[in-house]
């Protein structure tokens, strides 16, 4: 088919997907096709393209809104339908979007919750992926729960106090102690999501003033059903790292330094039981709106080393 910068939205998997495809139209049919996996989750792509898509235009690149997120169709209207969202479909969703383009073979590139997807494509496709690159990944949810509750209490000026000992004695026997919904629960308490995550994510004010205005532009709000029928699937329990050492595929880690959701701690998942090549840059979870050229640098050499 021909490549080309327009958008369209197809009935995929059982559900309204949303994807642009953008890049020279004589790429070569062999050359692996980059498909941008969002973060939130329940985001969109829209922000990453505006703010960086002129620096891929060299490559094929599809932008995809992940199933009832951004511009895709509601979960409600997918045949799965609202409350049955989860890893596996979100997976099986790319795979669908790279038979519909006939890609030979492609590159996820995860961002954030978007990274688990990315992994996970790989993981179940690798003769499909020749490597896999993510940006300030999340891979082990109770860890990011953690993470999320000691920054909330630190801020709050009151002592950590880790739900984990209780929720684990008050669980029967034989089932899984929910200790990430606790711990996130405990850290909303605190304070509210909004800012607990501004203050994680973002290394100054003005990298989250740059995307809060590319987010204004896009007007794409919501997600919150994604966010729930992944909750309601257990996503905050889902430690994946047992995962990583299946990997057969190179892994490429672009991490900001100032992402305290992913760095170190998520991060070094990777490193130890997937052997990924690990790049740290002087940025907050959205690398390219602290220093656009160096992001720019690590990314194209992830893509072609």
């Amino acid at each position: 088919m021909t490549w080309q910068d327009e958008p369209t939205t197809e009935r995929l998997n059982g559900a309204d997907l949303y994807f642009e495809v953008t890049g020279p139209e004589d790429t070569p049919p062999e050359e692996p096709t980059v498909i941008f996996l969002h973060g939130g989750p329940g985001y969109n792509a829209y922000t990453f393209r505006s703010l960086f898509g002129e620096r891929l235009e060299h490559r094929r690149v599809v932008y995809l809104d992940q199933r009832g997120s951004g511009r895709s169709g509601a979960l409600a209207d997918t045949e799965q339908g609202g409350d049955t969202l989860d890893l596996d479909t979100l997976v099986a969703d790319v795979e669908a979007v790279r038979e519909y383009l006939g890609a030979e073979s492609i590159i996820p590139l995860g961002h954030g919750f978007g990274a688990l997807v990315a992994l996970e494509y790989a993981r179940r496709h690798p003769t499909r992926t020749p490597r896999v690159v993510v940006v300030n990944p999340w891979v082990h949810f109770p860890d990011l729960a953690l993470t999320l509750l000691a920054e909330a209490s630190a801020r709050r000026g009151v002592p950590l106090d880790d739900p984990a000992t209780e929720v684990r004695a008050r669980t029967p026997e034989g089932e899984y102690a929910p200790v990430g919904e606790a711990r996130v629960e405990a850290a909303f308490r605190l304070l509210n999501a909004r800012d607990l995550l501004n203050a994680l994510h973002f290394r100054d004010a003005a990298s989250r003033m740059r995307q809060e205005f590319a987010d204004a532009e896009g007007q794409l709000v919501g997600g919150g059903e994604v966010q729930e029928a992944l909750v309601h699937q257990g996503l905050w329990e889902f430690e994946y790292p047992p995962f990583l050492a299946e990997l057969r595929r190179p892994v490429f880690v672009i991490a900001g330094v100032h992402d305290r959701t992913s760095y170190p701690e998520q991060v070094q998942w990777l490193a130890d039981l997937a052997d990924a090549d690990v790049t740290v840059l002087d940025a907050g979870h959205s690398p390219w709106l602290d220093d656009e050229d160096a992001f720019a640098e690590a990314l194209e050499e992830a893509l072609t080393r």
